[in-house]
């Protein structure tokens, strides 16, 4: 029993199949289906050995030290500065209210 189907139930299927798509058709679905489980297989394989790599490399800090430039400290305070979104991180003009790839309100 496959799937809990007996033989009667796997031949009606089989008929069905046959009616529907064609005895030429066949060995094309079969290749079809046969490159399509390959590829879903080799995928599942390739997610799992990037969770076990995530898995296996430490967790690393991202602090940030902020350092100031000497050149920035000879910049005119006049010009306005772009803003990053809190959201997306996207770079906007300073006087934007909204960020221009998501749409979040900027502070």
């Amino acid at each position: 029993m496959i799937f809990g189907m007996g033989p009667f139930e796997l031949l009606l299927i089989v008929v069905v199949v046959l009616v529907i798509f064609g005895p030429k058709n066949l060995p094309k679905i079969g290749s079809a289906l046969g490159k399509t489980v390959k590829n879903v297989r080799e995928g599942m394989e390739e997610g799992s050995e990037d969770k076990a790599d995530e898995a296996d490399s430490p967790i690393e800090s991202h602090d940030v030290e902020v350092v100031e430039d000497e050149d920035d400290a000879d910049a005119p305070e006049d010009v306005e500065e772009d803003v990053f979104c809190s959201k997306c991180g996207a770079k906007n003009a300073a006087d934007a209210g909204f960020c221009s790839k998501c749409g979040a309100k900027l502070n």
